[in-house]
């Protein structure tokens, strides 16, 4: 055994405990308490798994289902970035690469390759699974949303225009997906829990 590599493993797997601390602003279902990162990325890579026949393309999906797993990782560092707060997600990349550093520095340099090219991929959204992965982080909190009745849309104001804008992401991995984010969007405008704008 290689004793001082699997201590930077251990500390690396403690450090990213602390990725059940950072709150999202999504609510859980039943109009329950905010969702922290953890739950979130859980969640999402679960429904990877159920719904991947929705994908544009086909899949690898245990890549997709580490690279759900670990997309948020780095707000351990950069904090999460409200999906609507325009001014947060000007800096939120930078916030996130630095983070990416210090976070993924801690790992056996292979390792770090490894994960730190698999969070690299999910940001570029250039391969059919980080396509995927992204429409589950958009469709993940949208499904929430839609659970408790638009609540967090309506508390804040948001235009039918900000989620749908959040939903062409969703299109790129899935279409389907997006066809039915869609549908929901159009019921929460005649709700009146989405401005339509």
């Amino acid at each position: 055994m290689n004793r001082e590599r699997l201590e930077q493993q251990l500390a690396f797997a403690l450090e990213i405990d602390k990725e059940k601390q950072v709150l999202r602003q999504t609510h859980l279902s039943g109009h329950g308490r905010r969702e922290n990162d953890a739950e979130h990325a859980w969640h999402m890579t679960v429904m990877a798994y159920l719904l991947q026949e929705y994908a544009n393309e086909p899949i690898d999906i245990a890549r997709t289902m580490i690279m759900t797993l670990t997309h948020d990782l780095v707000e351990i560092y950069a904090g999460d970035t409200y999906a609507y707060d325009t001014e947060g997600q000007l800096t939120a990349h930078a916030r996130e690469v630095e983070a990416a550093d210090r976070l993924f520095g801690l790992l056996p340099p292979d390792q770090a390759a490894h994960l730190r090219a698999i969070w690299e991929e999910f940001e570029a959204r250039e391969t059919p699974e980080a396509r995927f992965a992204r429409a589950m982080d958009s469709v993940q909190p949208m499904m929430l949303n839609d659970s408790n009745d638009g609540a967090d849309w309506k508390a804040r104001g948001i235009a039918r225009s900000a989620p749908a804008s959040r939903n062409e992401v969703t299109r790129t991995g899935s279409r389907e997906l997006a066809a039915y984010i869609d549908e929901r969007l159009d019921a929460h405008v005649a709700a009146g829990n989405l401005r339509d704008a």
